[in-house]
C-alpha cells in the first residue's frame, strides 16, 4: 500500500495536475472542457449523466484495523476487503495518470479549529473541483485536529464488480486507515459531499462532538434553531430565514462550545424554485455556483419546474452568497430543535410538541418519505426509517449518536419540535403538499419561543401535543384529521403509520422503557 500512497503523491506533483485553482479558473476549465455552460445569471450548469442522485448500494467502507471493531456493519455500511480497495485505488490512478490533465485542490471541513479535518480532493473533472472548491472550507488548515483525508475522483473509470468486489461498476470506498475516499462510475457530485461527512460521522464522536445531519441558524439575539431532516424535507430551505443568520445548511457539530458548521457552502434542491418563495437561494445562484441537472431556456435561464432530466436537481454555492450568512459559521448550544419530516400519507399532524422521549424516539426513528431521484432508482415517495435524520452516512452504531443527542438536549434544556412537511388533506397523489408559507409560520413560532407554553390538543395515535393555534395559520391545518374528507379512512391510514413506527422501533433493543413508550400507541 505504501507504494501506491506514493504514487497518489506523484500524480499530485504531476506537471499535469492543477493546483488551486481560482473560481474562474476553475469555471473557464470546466468550459473550455466541455463539461458545462453559464446561464444567463452567470452560474455553471452541467449534468450528471445517467446517475442524478447518490449510489448508496455501491458506497463501502474498507475493513481494517482502524474501522473493524467500531463501523456499524451491515446494508448501509458495507465491508469490503483492504486488497480490494488497495488493488482498485491502484487501476484508478493508473486511469488518472493517462489524463492530459486533472485538478487538486486543499480545501477542509469543520468551521472550529478545534475539529477541523484538511481535505484533498484529486478530480478528472473541473466543475468536481469546483464543487469541492464551494461546498468545503477554502482554507487549508494550519493545524488540524485530524490528519487529512484524500478524495480522488475518477467519474470515467468504472470498475469490474467480480472482479473488484463492487455491486456494479460505480464505486464510493471510504478508508479510515489509509485515509483515502475513492470515488467512480458515476458523475454524481453529492457523493463529494456526503463521503467526507461520513467521514466526520466517524471522528467527531471520538472528540466528545456530536456529528449532525441537520441545517442550522441563529437570531440576532443568539438563539440557535438546528433543522434535521433528509433530502426533500427542507433544511436549506426553512434555515435560509431572512430573519435570522444562517449558520449551514446541511452538516453540523455540537461540541461543548456549540454548534459549527462543517461545510463552507450549500446544496440546496432547486425543484420548483423560485425568487418569491425562497429568494435567499434563488439569489445565492449565480456566478460561482454550480446548477445540477437543470434545464435551461433558449435564453440560458434555468427552468426550475422542469423534472424531465430528473426531480433531484441541485444548486451548489458558498455559504457568503447567503446575504445574511454567519461567518465563520459558528454559533451557542440550541435553543430550539426542529426533526423535518415529509409524510407520504398525509397523516402526521404539521407540527408537534416534543417531550425528550419523544425527541430520542422521532430522532431513532428518522421517518421520512424518499422523495423521488434523491437516490438512484426511486421514482416515487417511499416511507422510509433512516436512524438519526441521516443513516446513510452513520458508520457507527445510531445508539452512539442517539445517546449524545439526549444527553444534550437535557443538559441545554432544547425545545423540541416534529414538522410535516409532507403532504396534507391525503396522501401523496390524492392530498397536496403543505404550503411553505404555513410551515414558515409554524417554524418561526417554535424557534421564537411562542409554542413553549401554547394551548395543545393531544393526538391519540401519535401520541404527540397539537398546538391549537399559532399565527398565521388556518386552525384546521394544525389537526390533520380535520383535512381529510373521510375522518374513518384517516384513522386507519394514521394506525397503519404508527404500527410501521412500532414494527422499525423494534430494533432498538437498548432503548429505555420510557423513550419506547414515548412512540406512537395502536388502541
Amino acid at each position: 500500500m505504501a507504494t501506491t500512497l506514493l504514487k497518489i503523491e506523484e500524480l499530485i506533483k504531476g506537471a499535469d495536475m492543477m493546483r488551486n485553482l481560482t473560481v474562474p479558473e476553475l469555471v473557464e476549465e470546466a468550459i473550455r472542457n466541455g463539461e458545462g455552460v453559464l446561464t444567463k445569471d452567470g452560474a455553471l450548469s452541467v449534468s450528471t449523466g445517467k446517475f442524478t442522485g447518490r449510489s448508496p448500494k455501491d458506497k463501502f467502507v474498507v475493513q481494517d484495523e482502524v474501522s473493524n471493531h467500531l463501523v456499524d456493519w451491515g446494508p448501509v455500511n458495507q465491508p469490503i476487503a483492504e486488497e480490494k480497495f488497495t488493488a482498485l485505488l491502484d487501476k484508478v490512478l493508473t486511469h488518472l495518470e493517462t489524463k492530459d490533465k486533472l485538478y487538486y485542490l486543499e480545501a477542509s471541513a469543520g468551521a472550529d479549529e478545534h475539529y477541523t479535518l484538511p481535505v484533498r480532493a484529486i478530480t478528472e473533472y473541473a466543475w468536481h473541483n469546483l464543487f469541492a472548491k464551494q461546498l468545503f472550507l477554502r482554507e487549508w488548515p494550519t493545524k488540524g485536529a485530524f490528519e487529512p483525508f484524500t478524495v480522488i475522483y475518477a467519474p470515467s473509470y468504472k470498475a469490474d464488480p467480480i472482479i473488484d468486489g463492487t455491486n456494479s461498476e460505480t464505486f464510493i470506498l471510504v478508508s479510515f486507515a489509509k485515509r483515502t475516499i475513492l470515488i467512480g462510475g458515476t458523475e454524481y457530485g453529492g457523493e463529494i459531499k456526503k463521503s467526507i461527512f461520513s467521514v466526520m460521522n466517524f471522528l467527531l464522536p471520538e472528540q466528545h462532538v456530536l456529528s449532525m445531519h441537520c441545517s442550522a441558524n441563529v437570531s440576532d439575539a443568539g438563539e440557535t434553531a438546528l433543522f434535521f431532516g433528509l433530502s426533500g424535507t427542507g433544511k436549506t430551505t426553512l434555515s435560509a430565514d431572512p430573519e435570522r443568520h444562517l449558520i449551514g445548511d446541511d452538516e453540523h457539530g455540537w461540541s461543548p462550545d456549540g454548534v459549527f458548521n462543517i461545510e463552507g457552502g450549500c446544496y440546496a434542491k432547486t425543484i420548483n424554485l423560485s425568487r418569491e418563495n425562497e429568494p435567499e437561494i434563488y439569489d445565492a445562484i449565480r456566478f460561482g455556483s454550480l446548477i445540477e441537472n437543470v434545464v435551461l431556456d433558449e435564453n440560458r435561464a434555468p427552468d426550475y419546474k422542469n423534472i424531465s432530466l430528473t426531480e433531484n436537481t441541485r444548486a451548489a454555492y458558498p455559504i457568503q452568497f447567503i446575504d445574511n450568512a454567519m461567518l465563520p459559521s459558528r454559533a451557542g448550544h440550541p435553543n430550539t430543535i426542529v426533526f423535518l419530516t415529509a409524510d407520504a400519507y398525509g397523516v402526521l399532524p404539521p407540527i408537534s410538541k416534543l417531550t425528550k422521549e419523544q425527541a430520542m424516539y422521532h430522532f431513532l426513528s428518522g421517518y421520512t418519505s424518499k422523495l423521488a431521484g434523491t437516490e438512484r432508482g426511486v421514482t416515487e415517495p417511499q416511507a422510509t426509517f433512516s436512524t438519526c435524520f441521516g443513516s446513510p452516512f452513520l458508520p457507527l452504531a445510531p445508539e452512539r449518536y442517539a445517546d449524545m443527542l439526549g444527553t444534550l438536549i437535557e443538559k441545554h434544556d432544547v425545545d423540541v419540535y416534529l414538522v410535516n412537511t409532507g403532504w396534507t388533506g391525503g396522501a401523496y397523489g390524492e392530498g397536496s403538499r403543505m404550503k411553505l408559507a404555513y410551515t414558515r409560520a409554524m417554524v418561526n413560532a417554535a424557534v421564537n419561543g411562542k409554542l413553549r407554553d401554547v394551548e395543545t390538543t393531544r393526538h391519540d395515535i401519535f401520541n404527540v401535543e397539537i398546538p391549537r393555534h399559532i399565527d398565521g395559520v388556518p386552525g384546521d391545518v394544525l389537526n390533520p384529521r380535520d383535512t381529510w374528507k373521510d375522518g374513518a379512512r384517516y384513522d386507519a391510514e394514521a394506525t397503519a403509520l404508527a404500527r410501521k413506527f412500532q414494527d422499525n422501533f423494534k430494533r432498538f433493543t437498548k432503548a429505555s422503557e420510557a423513550v419506547v413508550a414515548a412512540g406512537p400507541i395502536i388502541v
